[in-house]
Order: C-alpha cells, then sequence, then structure tokens
C-alpha cells in the first residue's frame, strides 16, 4: 500500500529525528528553578500576575508589600508621570532580576493585557472609582487605595460592579486585616461588650470643601506629565504644579470629603465592621461641642471626634457596649474596659499600620475567589457613611438617610450631592 503524505511510519520518524537532531536530543534540558517552584520561587501555576496603575508615594509602599510575596509576579506600571514609570520599572526589574516590566501611559493598555490577574490601583481618589470599574469590567481583579469613591452615587455603582463581574475587589482600608483590630471589633460585633450603644471614630479634620483652581501654567509634554488623563473624569481645570500631588484636588470637581472621607474610610470603616458591616446610620447632624453625631436604625450611635482619646496612635476607634468598652489605635495596643474582656486570648500587637496581611488576604482571596475583608460590599457602606456625613457638615443641618432608595428624606440640596458630573469619556 502506498504511504500517505500524511502518514509516516513510526520507525522512519524516529530514524529521521535522531539523525537530525542529535545534537539536540543530546544536550541536556536545563529548566530554570523558578519555573519548578524551587529557591522560595511560586512556580507559575501558582503564581498572581500584577500590574500596577498611579504608583507614587503610597502606591509604591503597596507594590512594596506585593513583592514581598513570593507568588506575585509584576509585569507592568501605568502612570501619567515619566519619572514614575521608570522608578516603578526600576524596582519591579531588579527585584525580578530581569527587564521585563513594561511601562505605559494610558491604563487602558495595560487593562488590554491578557496574561495581568490583578491590578493595584494607588491613582488620586479622582480615580479610584472609574479605575476599579473599568478594571473590572476588563476582567481583573483589584486592590485599591482609598478613598476609593468620591460621593454617594459611585459607591454604589463601585459595588454594584464588582457584584455583576463576580471580581476580587480589596480596598486598601489594611486595619481590618491587623490582630488588634479585628480583636476591638469582634468584642463589639459578638456582644461581649453587652448592647453595642457608641462608636467613636477619629476624622482628623472635619472640613468639607470644593475642589482647587489655581492659575494656569504651561502644560507639560504630555509624555512627561499627561495633564488630561490625571484630570481623568474630573472636571478640565488649566494645569497647574501645585496640582500634581495631594488630596485637595485629586477628590474632582464636586465636594471633597476632608479628613471625614480620608481618614474616616479607615475609621467608619472598622466601626462598620464593628457593627457587623449590615446596615449604614440613617440618620446625620451638623457638629456640635466638636462632634458629629450618626444614627444607626438600631439606636446605635456613630460619633465623629477629634479630641478625648486615649494616647494609642492614630486613627483610634472606641466601641462602647452597656457593660464594656475598648480603644484601639496605630500603635498596635488597646485599651479594655476589664481584663476579663480577653478571655486569655494572646492578641498581637502589630503597630503601623502594614498593609502587608491586607495584600496577603487579597492575594489569597484571588486564589480561592473568596470575599477579602475590605470587599466592595463592605467598602460601599463605610464609604457612603462618611459621604453622608460629610454632607451634613457641609450643609450643616440635620438630615434623614433612606438606605432602600439610597436618597436624603425630602432635601433636594443635599441629594444633589450624592453624585457629580463626570468628563467624557469617563462617565460611568
Amino acid at each position: 500500500m502506498a504511504k500517505s503524505a500524511s502518514r509516516i511510519e513510526r520507525r522512519e520518524f524516529l530514524k529521521t529525528t535522531l539523525s537530525t537532531g542529535a545534537a539536540v536530543l543530546a544536550a541536556p534540558t536545563i529548566i530554570p528553578s523558578t519555573a519548578l517552584g524551587l529557591d522560595g520561587a511560586a512556580p507559575p501555576s501558582e503564581r498572581v500576575v500584577v500590574g500596577g496603575i498611579g504608583i507614587g508615594n503610597r502606591g509604591t509602599y503597596d507594590l512594596g508589600c506585593f513583592l514581598e510575596q513570593k507568588d506575585v509576579q509584576f509585569v507592568a506600571v501605568c502612570d501619567v508621570k515619566e519619572a514614575r514609570r521608570t522608578a516603578v520599572k526600576k524596582k519591579a526589574d531588579e527585584h525580578h532580576g530581569n527587564s521585563n516590566c513594561a511601562m505605559y501611559r494610558d491604563f487602558r493598555e495595560l487593562l488590554d493585557r491578557p496574561d495581568i490577574d490583578a491590578v493595584l490601583i494607588a491613582t488620586g481618589p479622582n480615580w479610584h472609582a472609574t479605575m476599579a470599574m473599568n478594571t473590572a469590567r476588563a476582567g481583573k481583579d483589584m486592590y485599591c487605595e482609598k478613598p476609593c469613591t468620591k460621593n454617594i452615587a459611585q459607591s454604589l455603582a463601585l459595588a454594584d460592579t464588582m457584584k455583576r463581574t463576580a471580581r476580587v475587589f480589596q480596598v486598601g482600608t489594611q486595619r481590618r486585616n491587623l490582630p488588634h483590630f479585628a480583636f476591638a471589633c469582634e468584642l463589639a460585633r459578638t456582644g461581649k461588650l453587652g448592647k453595642l450603644k457608641r462608636m467613636y471614630a477619629h476624622p482628623m479634620g472635619m472640613q468639607a470643601m470644593m475642589s482647587g483652581w489655581l492659575p494656569a501654567e504651561p502644560a507639560p509634554d504630555p509624555n512627561i506629565v499627561d495633564w488630561n488623563m490625571y484630570l481623568g473624569p474630573a472636571a478640565w481645570r488649566p494645569f497647574n504644579a501645585k496640582l500634581l500631588d495631594g488630596f485637595n484636588f485629586e477628590k474632582g470637581g464636586g465636594l471633597v470629603g476632608g479628613g471625614v472621607l480620608e481618614w474616616g474610610s479607615h475609621c467608619v470603616d472598622l466601626c462598620q465592621w464593628a457593627i457587623g458591616d449590615s446596615m449604614i446610620p440613617v440618620e446625620y447632624n451638623p457638629p456640635k461641642d466638636g462632634q458629629l453625631v450618626a444614627t444607626y436604625p438600631n439606636g446605635v450611635e456613630l460619633i465623629f471626634r477629634e479630641t478625648g482619646w486615649l494616647p494609642l496612635g492614630s486613627c483610634p476607634v472606641r466601641f462602647e457596649g452597656e457593660t464594656g468598652w475598648v480603644e484601639a489605635g496605630d500603635s498596635g495596643q488597646m485599651v479594655l474596659s476589664s481584663p476579663e474582656l480577653r478571655a486569655g486570648r494572646d492578641v498581637a500587637e502589630i503597630g503601623g499600620y502594614p498593609a502587608t496581611f491586607h495584600v496577603r488576604d487579597f492575594l489569597d482571596c484571588v486564589k480561592t475567589r473568596s470575599l477579602p475583608k475590605g470587599n466592595a460590599d463592605a467598602a460601599c457602606k463605610a464609604h457612603i457613611a462618611c459621604h453622608a456625613a460629610n454632607i451634613a457638615l457641609a450643609l450643616n443641618r440635620k438630615m434623614k438617610y433612606d438606605p432602600v432608595k439610597n436618597e436624603f428624606v425630602g432635601d433636594e440640596e443635599a441629594n444633589r450631592l450624592r453624585g457629580e458630573a463626570l468628563r467624557e469619556p469617563w462617565r460611568i
């Protein structure tokens, strides 16, 4: 029978292969130890491939926490500033021992890469929600710095987007993964303090402002600083170098949160966790005697105050129940109304609010597809509480919030502050 052109006898195949490829077959096959997971490196099947967007001061710290993890491969950076792009590439390449970290000016090019599993979003707050929703729609998980929204409307849209796309979202409220804060919240949430009555949060500056507008200066070359992309969804304004850094402008054209949102998104988030993440305050009062009081549907009070704290470091919270209380801060320490509340528990004291544990929680959830501690629904509720308190502060009057309709009751002016217009093409 004649041989088919598509059929070669096994013996002939082996003879041809051995005669033409003997040198190849004789050479040893060298497999890098990193590919096998040796030397402490995770094998490729266990790695999380990460890209970063907007990596400035805070983002560089977060990136360091990611690079500490043996299963992270950081492959791309996007930033509107050339100096930041090159600095991050240098850091990543030196860590991985290669030159593979790609640089982008437009975040959409980074999101188009099919090899990237997760994204670190550390832009200014002006971009957080819009960037996170674009990342989710691109099919990627994300660790997003806080505040993650500029207003109530964005908070709701962010939570809805993460639910519909089934993406893993971790907001950078890293105190949820610190032992003493977690234990304090557990005491309140599980009734160990008796019926919960009051929770205290430190806003570090109760002031409501509008975004700034500074005199026009000549705009730089977009390759050095892309001002238009830096503005993103915010209302347009002329370039001024002083607007390139800091939080005053980056929250956009609407009401800026001040300390109520910036620091409150940590402290109020812990209070939300202590009450179970199941509700938000429904009544907000303007400040009186240095305190802004909000009330939950069950009568528990959330009190914003700047003074009267124990010396336990920054970002303090205090939970008071009918039979006991606990206060904790960034020193890693906490004070209890009674030593019996520890019930023999040895709670680690980790000061300085490191993000390493929060990053690890995120990466584990990327692999298991479970909810991280700073998930989008928890972030939504905590941010709405901050935004509503900030609106009460700005308008200086008492207001009621309907958590079903997500609007203020009978207050048109307050309702207009729930959202803001976004520049094209960045509408959500």
